[in-house]
């Protein structure tokens, strides 16, 4: 199917630059919209959860299944991959199909083994953690067998999209599947180097990292940090520079610095990752490598910012009607803050303080809440009336409502966590006239009992928004209100 008609947004998907009908693989991008909307909502609920058990130890219950170190990469996986993943890969399929004016290539069967092996990859995964099973390194906790087969995964994921770019209709590579293609290929490069790893047997579940000692933490931390900047950054900003400008109906701000945004984010954040070792064994050169790199890493990411902002330059007035289109605009500013804290921390005389605290919790979930999930839920409401042929949204009042709630949850949770953070780093620094720490460890844990509390309540806010866009989303699909009385949709497609 094509586009209906639109204002012209500098896109290869307007109608007026289509001289030919195209049949879009819709059915696969609908189908990791859904994950994506399913894996949300089990994400958050699971951090909800955590959030609780860390304010009320016993909810643990005593069993070993909803132990905190088991469930936690449970969570931290099906916000980042099950989550993230599903809306980024069902976008990239999306994307690139207008931008390029080409059907997905290799047909739909290799389409639906990308989302088919995604999601077996995700289940297998998160019964793992449960059961034991865990590498025990950031973002990397699975187990040698099953990273095989998300390089197995991966791998056609990347044949479909670079096949899908190489047979265009399109002469020009619109930038966000630039954006999409540096996410593809870093992640496939991050993923083998800091999995490479000896199994135990070949039947085996346990692996030992072919690495050991400080190379070990080095390398776990180049992987560590480029996830954040190629699977948590690249990749939704691929998403911002298509779904802004189409729910804006305004071309991109400047083009040109979008290609400077490119290419400086992709040669500075690779050299970054050091900034996380601070204070150890890691020689200081390296250090102070990762600490110059993050704060160079001010000026492209403030490049974006700005560029998706003054995409709505003319068009300012679509955010008191398009709560949807809000999300993304707010997605941008929280971008902007997370980039900017992220090098202060990054600052070895600051990170003395906020390491090891709740003020690093606080500055990844303003990321990974206020920019991942909010840009990724502006997308989705922008796609769903497009994929299931509606004229509109269930109720555009639901989606302010999520907005609202969900951005009041962001506030309480990432506040309290910067106070109780920066609360922990002076407490645990603190002595005495006698020259000793005036504070002990569980002092410290007693004094956060209420910040933890407040972070919960965040995280019910954040849970509920989730809920009432589910129920939306649900109304909008199967109310007939939503179907085009003559046929035809006249939203953007």
């Amino acid at each position: 199917m094509v586009d209906a008609a639109l204002p012209r947004t500098g896109f290869a998907d307007d109608a007026a630059a289509l001289p030919r009908v195209v049949a879009y693989n819709e059915a696969v991008v609908r189908k990791f919209v859904i994950a994506a909307v399913f894996w949300a909502v089990v994400a958050f609920s699971v951090g909800l959860y955590l959030a609780l058990e860390l304010t009320w130890p016993e909810l643990n219950f005593g069993l070993e299944f909803l132990n905190f170190g088991r469930l936690r990469p449970v969570h931290t996986s099906a916000a980042i991959f099950a989550f993230g993943g599903s809306a980024l890969i069902g976008t990239c399929f999306f994307v690139v199909q207008r931008t390029c004016r080409a059907r997905l290539f290799g047909g739909a069967a290799l389409a639906d083994f990308v989302f088919w092996g995604y999601q077996f990859f995700i289940v297998m995964a998160a019964l793992s953690y449960v059961m034991g099973f865990s590498q025990s390194r950031e973002y990397a906790e699975p187990e040698w067998h099953i990273d095989l087969w998300l390089t197995v995964v991966w791998v056609a994921f990347a044949v479909v999209f670079i096949g899908t770019l190489l047979k265009r209709q399109e002469p020009h590579i619109y930038v966000a599947n630039w954006f999409y293609l540096a996410f593809i290929l870093t992640i496939a490069v991050l993923h083998i180097g800091n999995n490479l790893a000896v199994p135990v047997s070949f039947f085996g579940a346990k692996s030992y990292s072919a690495f050991s000692g400080v190379q070990d933490a080095l390398i776990q931390w180049w992987y560590g940090h480029n996830a954040v900047g190629f699977f948590l950054t690249a990749g939704f900003l691929g998403m911002m520079y298509y779904f802004i400008p189409k729910a804006a109906g305004r071309p991109v701000y400047s083009y040109r610095l979008s290609i400077v945004h490119f290419w400086s984010l992709i040669f500075l954040y690779v050299w970054a990752g050091p900034h996380h070792l601070h204070w150890t064994a890691l020689p200081n050169w390296a250090q102070t490598l990762g600490m110059a790199f993050s704060i160079m890493l001010w000026m492209p990411s403030w490049g974006g910012m700005i560029n998706g902002l003054m995409t709505l330059s003319g068009a300012w007035d679509k955010l008191r009607t398009d709560p949807a289109l809000r999300f993304s605009v707010t997605a941008v500013g929280f971008y902007g803050m997370s980039t900017f804290e992220g090098p202060v921390m990054s600052v070895r005389e600051v990170n003395a303080l906020s390491h090891y605290t709740d003020w690093t919790i606080g500055h990844v979930h303003s990321g990974a809440l206020g920019w991942v999930a909010f840009i990724s839920f502006g997308a989705i409401y922008y796609l769903v009336p497009v994929l299931w042929k509606r004229t509109q949204l269930y109720s555009t009042k639901l989606v302010s409502w999520h907005y609202w709630i969900a951005t009041l949850g962001i506030v309480l949770y990432i506040t309290s966590m910067w106070v109780a953070g920066i609360m922990q780093g002076l407490m645990w620094r603190a002595y005495d006239a006698y020259g000793f720490l005036q504070y002990s460890f569980v002092e410290t844990v007693l004094a956060m009992h209420p910040f933890y509390l407040i972070r919960a309540l965040g995280g019910v806010f954040f849970v509920t928004g989730a809920l009432i866009m589910v129920f939306n989303l649900w109304k909008t699909v199967h109310d007939r209100s939503t179907e085009p009385s003559d046929g035809r949709v006249q939203v953007g497609q």
